[in-house]
């Protein structure tokens, strides 16, 4: 199957970044994906994290999944929809969450961040500080999702942005084991220099899968710059596909006699001793 991962720049644009959503996922579909991923935020980046309210949606409700519910139709397309601000029971907080439509646009999947990112970038003067937590709350459960490509099934793991530093996430998301691990993410320029591919192909290599990583990846226009470096990593921790900075879609196949090889020839995962 090949999949593709869409790299975006977001802008405080909300109607602007759909229609680049939109523009990049059909782009996908055209050059053969039958999976497409969108990065973290892929519909909105503001200038504080309370602007997030502004464009919420209700779960089940607005356009944002209108139109990610409404191209997985059309193009027929399993679509990892990066994430989206949800709203909760609580007026004062919303859930970072990474929907997922199958083919014929129904919802299959919802995972919501477990891990909120807080950070206090270096710079001149002050340090910019980043904290999910003043205004998410953090989900509670792994996620994952059977893709069908008419040959077989991919049993799909699902992963948002910071959560990529915590192993036993992914460790929970062997039972059983996944085959992709989807990685939609907006990781900082300073840590994504130092941490993105060596922790994407740590990933990869110790769960003897493949890694889909969509990212958002340049100078925002709220001041922000991300990392991007969007990437496709092979079971082996072999990168098949990058896209270094700016809009893009890296496309790769999902290779069943690859992935069966890596895990015969070293069946780490049926060594594991600690659950």
């Amino acid at each position: 199957m090949r999949i593709a991962a869409v790299q975006m720049v977001s802008s405080t644009s909300f109607e602007h970044n759909l229609q680049r959503a939109e523009a990049l996922v059909r782009e996908a579909a055209a050059a053969g994906a039958k999976l497409v991923a969108l990065p973290e935020n892929f519909a909105f980046m503001g200038r504080a994290d309370t602007d997030k309210f502004e464009i919420a949606e209700a779960p089940g409700a607005g356009p944002a999944q209108r139109l990610m519910a409404g191209l997985a139709a059309e193009l027929s397309v399993w679509l990892i929809a990066g994430s989206l601000p949800l709203r909760t029971g609580d007026p004062t907080r919303l859930t970072n969450s990474c929907l997922v439509y199958g083919p014929d646009g129904a919802p299959v999947a919802r995972y919501d961040k477990i891990h909120l990112f807080r950070y206090d970038e270096p710079g001149e003067g002050a340090p910019r500080r980043y904290d999910e937590g003043a205004v998410l709350v953090a989900g509670d459960a792994p996620q994952s999702f059977l893709a069908d490509d008419g040959e077989r099934q991919w049993r799909v793991g699902l992963s948002i942005c910071y959560d990529l530093r915590f192993p036993e996430l992914y460790r929970a998301l062997m039972h059983p084991p996944c085959e992709l691990i989807a990685v939609p993410s907006a990781f900082t320029y300073t840590t994504g220099r130092a941490h993105w591919e060596l922790l994407l192909r740590a990933r990869a290599v110790e769960n003897q899968c493949y890694v889909i990583a969509p990212a958002q990846g340049g100078l925002h226009d709220n001041s922000r710059r991300t990392w991007g470096h969007t990437m496709i990593v092979d079971p082996w921790g072999e990168v098949l596909a990058q896209q270094p900075e700016q809009e893009g879609v890296v496309t790769a196949v999902l290779d069943p006699a690859r992935l069966d090889e890596v895990r015969r020839r070293l069946p780490c995962l049926e060594h594991r001793r600690l659950r």
